[in-house]
C-alpha cells in the first residue's frame, strides 16, 4: 500500500516536471516563430540600405550569413528569456500546489500546539486516490483526533477523580463535625463509619496509583510457569466464604488439557480476583458464577460468567474505560471505584493477551474472558 502511494506521488512530481519543460518548449517555439521573422527582416532591411549605399562590395555572402546569425541569435535570446519567465511562473504555480498541504499542516500544527485540537487539514483527493501528501494529511488529522480525545479524557479523569475523592472526604468531614458539635455521639458505630470511609479513600488512592503505573508501563512482570487450574483453585479458596455468605453458587469448568502458562502469577491473580469479585457483586442471591478455562490456538482462555444483572449492548465497548459505570445511578459504595477493569485490561495486555466482555443483555448475565498466549 505504501509503495502504491509513493508511486502516485512520484508520478505526480514527474508529471509536474514534464509539464514545466513542455510549457517552456512551447513558449520557446512560439516565441521563435514570432521573433525570428521580425529580427531577420530588420537585419535584411539594414543590409539592403547598406547595399544601396554601395557598402557591401564583394562580401555580400559573408555579410548575409553574419546578418542572419545575428538575427537568429537575437530571436533565440528573446524567445529563451520569454520561455524562462514562463517556466518560472509555471514552476511557482505548481510548487504552490504541491507545498500548499504541507504549509496548511504547518499552520494547523501550530494551532494544535496552542491547544486548538479541533484544527484539521483538508484532503482534496477522492478516497482511494490519495498520494503520499494526502496520506500525510489523513495521518495528521488522525493524530489531531487522538490528541483531542486524550485531552477530553484528561479533563474527564480530573473531574472523575475529584468526584470520587469528594464522596468519602465529605462523609469523613461530616462525621467529624458532628462529633465536634456534639450532634453525633462518640460510639463505635460512628468511628467505624469514619474508618470505613477512610479505608475507601485509601483503596481509591491505591487504585489510582496502580492505574498510573500500569498505564505508564512502570512495572515489571515476574514471569514463572503457572498451572491455570491451580490459579483458579487459589481464587476459589479466597472468595468461597464471600460467595457462601451472599448465597451465590460458585462453579468451575476446567479443561483437563490446559497447559501451564508463563505469567506473573500475582498480576493474573489480581485480574481474576477483579472479574470474579465483580461477578459476585452484580449477581443476586440464588445466582451462579462459573470460572472456566480452555486451551485453543496456542492460547489459554479464562472465562468468568454469571447470571447477574447483565450489561446492555451499548455499554459493552466502554466497560474497560476508567471510572465508567453501566448504572450511572449506582452508589459509590455499591459500585466500586470503576477502574478495576481498566487495570485488568492493562495487566492482560502486558502479558501479550487480550480481554473481552460479552452479555446477552440487561438481567441476562455477562461473561468476561481473557486469553494468555502459551
Amino acid at each position: 500500500m505504501l509503495s502504491k502511494y509513493r508511486q502516485r506521488f512520484g508520478l505526480k512530481l514527474f508529471t509536474t516536471y514534464l509539464a514545466v519543460i513542455f510549457f517552456g518548449i512551447i513558449i520557446l517555439a512560439a516565441s521563435s516563430k514570432l521573433v525570428i521573422p521580425l529580427a531577420f527582416e530588420n537585419h535584411m532591411s539594414h543590409m539592403m540600405e547598406e547595399s544601396m549605399m554601395g557598402l557591401m562590395g564583394g562580401h555580400m555572402g559573408a555579410d548575409l550569413y553574419e546578418s542572419f546569425s545575428h538575427a537568429f541569435n537575437e530571436a533565440l535570446t528573446r524567445a529563451a528569456i520569454g520561455a524562462i519567465f514562463a517556466a518560472i511562473g509555471m514552476s511557482v504555480l505548481v510548487t504552490r500546489r504541491v507545498i500548499a498541504p504541507i504549509r496548511e499542516m504547518k499552520y494547523a500544527s501550530r494551532e494544535i500546539a496552542d491547544g486548538q485540537y479541533e484544527q484539521r487539514v483538508k484532503v482534496k483527493s477522492l478516497p482511494g486516490d490519495e498520494d503520499e501528501l494526502d496520506q500525510l494529511a489523513i495521518s495528521f488529522n488522525q493524530m489531531a483526533e487522538k490528541l483531542a480525545q486524550t485531552e477530553n479524557m484528561r479533563r474527564k479523569l480530573i473531574g472523575d477523580i475529584t468526584h470520587e475523592l469528594r464522596t468519602p472526604l465529605t462523609a469523613i468531614q461530616g462525621s467529624l463535625e458532628g462529633l465536634m458539635d456534639g450532634v453525633l455521639s462518640p460510639t463505635d458505630e460512628t468511628f467505624q463509619l469514619i474508618h470505613h470511609e477512610a479505608d475507601r479513600l485509601k483503596r481509591l488512592v491505591d487504585d489510582l496509583q496502580e492505574l498510573s503505573r500500569v498505564e505508564a508501563h512502570e512495572f515489571q512482570l515476574d514471569l514463572q510457569p503457572v498451572s491455570p487450574s491451580e490459579l483458579v483453585t487459589s481464587i476459589i479458596r479466597r472468595l468461597s466464604l464471600q460467595f457462601k455468605e451472599k448465597g451465590v453458587l460458585l462453579e468451575t469448568d476446567l479443561s483437563p488439557d490446559v497447559p501451564d502458562i508463563v505469567i506473573d502469577e500475582v498480576r493474573i491473580e489480581q485480574v481474576l480476583l477483579n472479574l470474579v469479585g465483580n461477578a459476585l457483586q452484580y449477581t443476586p442471591e440464588g445466582g451462579k458464577v462459573c470460572i472456566s478455562t480452555r486451551y485453543q490456538d496456542g492460547e489459554v482462555t479464562f472465562m468468568v460468567s454469571d447470571t447477574g444483572i447483565g450489561i446492555p449492548s451499548e455499554h459493552l465497548p466502554l466497560v474497560f474505560t476508567r471510572f465508567y459505570r453501566v448504572d450511572k445511578s449506582r452508589s459509590r459504595i455499591g459500585g466500586g471505584s470503576g477502574i478495576g477493569l481498566t487495570i485488568a485490561k492493562h495487566l492482560v495486555e502486558a502479558h501479550g493477551g487480550r480481554i473481552t466482555a460479552a452479555s446477552a443483555g440487561e438481567n441476562l448475565g455477562s461473561e468476561f474472558s481473557f486469553s494468555i498466549p502459551v
